[in-house]
């Protein structure tokens, strides 16, 4: 083939150190936008993005020019240095090490943009934990629990 094609579409889920409440409404908005921009710069296209107090969601449309890997690294690191610069409040902010990504197939980007859409309504009835398994089971991905929430 002459020439390099993709079309890789990731739902990622990483959450604050300890699963703390500390992405409030205040700051929510601009972390978004934050995050979308670093990804927009590694030439990955942010589709969806939303979250909770304790993480975030984002379905995005990954370049040809980076690893899964490295783009949720760069995301991390780059989104929380910001947020430490935004006051008082977030100056010990750090997201948790590990992270969850998952394929998703171009028939199912939509029911995956409703999903992260939906997410203040969704954990009114399940907490982050029990959404977690439950995704980690329907893809089939072996973990070991004792570290999961570390």
């Amino acid at each position: 083939m002459g020439q390099s094609l993709s079309d890789v579409v990731i739902h990622l889920i990483f959450s604050t150190k300890n699963r703390e409440p500390i992405i409030t409404d205040d700051i929510e908005s601009e972390l978004f936008r934050y995050i979308c921009g670093r990804a927009d710069q590694l030439k990955s296209s942010v589709i969806r993005i939303n979250g909770m107090e304790d993480h975030i969601h984002i379905l995005l449309h990954l370049s040809k020019e980076v690893t899964y890997s490295d783009l949720i690294a760069d995301l991390k690191a780059n989104s929380s240095r910001w947020i430490k610069s935004k006051g008082e409040k977030f100056q010990h902010f750090s997201w948790q090490s590990g992270y969850g990504a998952f394929s998703v197939s171009r028939s199912m980007v939509d029911r995956v943009i409703h999903y992260i859409n939906n997410q203040k309504e969704h954990h009114k009835k399940y907490s982050f934990k029990e959404e977690l398994l439950l995704m980690l089971k329907r893809a089939k991905i072996k973990y070991d629990e004792k570290y999961l929430w570390d």
